[in-house]
């Protein structure tokens, strides 16, 4: 008998438009470089975290960009 392993639940943010501003942030997804560097290792809580922080970048991006 075989244990499974379980997989990470959580997807990837990762648009494959890579490319960091002068922040080390992602352009495409938000997430900053050290962040993309640890996801392979995270776990589920982790990722939500690193989803939340790149999504609330984005959001202050698209409105530095508006206004």
């Amino acid at each position: 008998m075989s244990a499974s392993i379980p997989k990470n639940e959580v997807a990837s943010p990762c648009l494959r438009t890579c490319c960091l501003d002068d922040d080390d942030v992602c352009i495409g997804c938000g997430r900053a470089l050290y962040e993309i560097v640890a996801w392979g290792t995270s776990d589920d809580t982790a990722r939500r975290t690193i989803l939340q922080r790149s999504r609330e970048r984005m959001t202050k991006r698209a409105q530095h960009h508006d206004g």
